[in-house]
């Protein structure tokens, strides 16, 4: 996980997970809908999965 990476979840988490799939964007966009901190929160999780 990259400084890129991190900044681009805090600030856009939805777009710092585009490359992880279909299903990761829908659930961060969801989750970024219904506040800002359950966004980064999930975008930290899935940028953090080791795959």
């Amino acid at each position: 996980m990259s400084l890129f990476r991190v900044l681009l979840a805090i600030f856009f988490p939805p777009l710092a997970v585009i490359d992880k799939g279909c299903g990761s964007f829908l659930i961060v966009f969801l989750l970024s809908a219904c506040g800002w901190a359950p966004g980064i929160i999930g975008a930290l999780v899935i940028l953090n999965r080791s795959e």
